[in-house]
């Protein structure tokens, strides 16, 4: 055989680098993605979680003396119409709106990741009435489940926990179970059935931990779904009890005043909403794109 000649080596080196070199960009660009939105998401959550510790003011005290002011050394957001300090406000609602949001993805997140593995792992009765369940509840709208089961259990932080469990984990179990399906048909898999391992040990020790990342990926999205569901309901009065501090409370004793003028108590609520759906979004896609350069 002969050898290639330093000009077709030094021709394939170049046609080599041409392939190579835009994947190594585009990696840098999805891992840019993830850095954004992990700071702004990270200064938010690092605020909130400090609060007592930032906050001049407790949320909750009214001073009906100084209603309705501006930006100041000693409010520097201003204070509502009962005369609390909206920064304090701001940070101490979004210590619940935030805790409730990503508890309420915890939940469906791991409920739905094990039903769905159990659901595509095998065929069987247990894994049809898992689907047909999901079904089920996948046939009302979310929105109007979610305000019905709270109407029925009431305000406050754990019944929108409950509602928005009892209904978002069907998504959850949807990706794993299509996973699963893809999944179980591999050589390992089949090796560990062919060993004598138990298929709750193969679920637990290899399906569900490579199943995870895409129900992982969608949980960015579902948080800022989680937060829209909770502002929605507190803002018409079914979501967290007064006079604990929320964003949709806040955003709500707000727009009465808009027409004189004052934004302050509805747009700043708003735009920290809109900050934190930018970086969920901002990891969510980086996570989403990195998983498929890696594929």
């Amino acid at each position: 055989m002969t050898e290639p000649s330093k000009a077709t080596v030094a021709e394939a080196s170049k046609e080599y680098a041409r392939i190579r070199i835009p994947g190594k960009r585009r990696r840098g660009v999805l891992n840019a993605q993830i850095i954004i939105g992990s700071i702004i998401l990270g200064i938010i959550v690092v605020a909130v979680i400090f609060a007592p510790m930032i906050a001049p003011h407790d949320p909750i005290a009214q001073n009906l003396n100084q209603t309705m002011l501006g930006s100041s050394a000693d409010h520097p957001l201003g204070t509502d119409q009962f005369g609390r300090d909206l920064w304090s406000r701001l940070l101490y609602g979004g210590r619940i709106d935030l805790l409730v949001s990503v508890m309420a993805v915890l939940a469906p997140l791991c409920i739905g990741t094990i039903l769905g593995s159990i659901a595509g792992y095998d065929s069987g009765f247990i894994p049809s009435l898992i689907m047909r369940i999901a079904d089920l509840v996948s046939s009302f709208p979310f929105y109007v489940l979610v305000i019905v089961l709270v109407f029925v259990l009431g305000n406050g932080g754990m019944s929108i926990f409950i509602a928005i469990t009892a209904v978002s984990w069907v998504p959850y179990t949807r990706i794993a179970r299509g996973e699963t399906l893809i999944l179980r048909d591999r050589e390992f898999i089949a090796s560990c059935k062919a060993s004598g391992f138990s298929d709750i040990w193969v679920l637990f020790k290899h399906v569900i931990p490579n199943i995870a990342s895409q129900g992982i990926v969608y949980a960015m999205s579902d948080v800022v779904m989680n937060l829209g569901i909770i502002v929605t309901l507190s803002y018409f009065g079914l979501g967290i009890v007064p006079p604990t501090p929320d964003w949709g409370q806040m955003m709500n004793d707000g727009q009465q005043f808009l027409s004189a003028g004052n934004y302050g108590p509805t747009v700043i609520p708003t735009v920290m909403i809109v900050l934190i759906s930018l970086a969920l979004s901002f990891i969510g896609d980086g996570l989403a794109n990195t998983l498929k350069v890696r594929k």
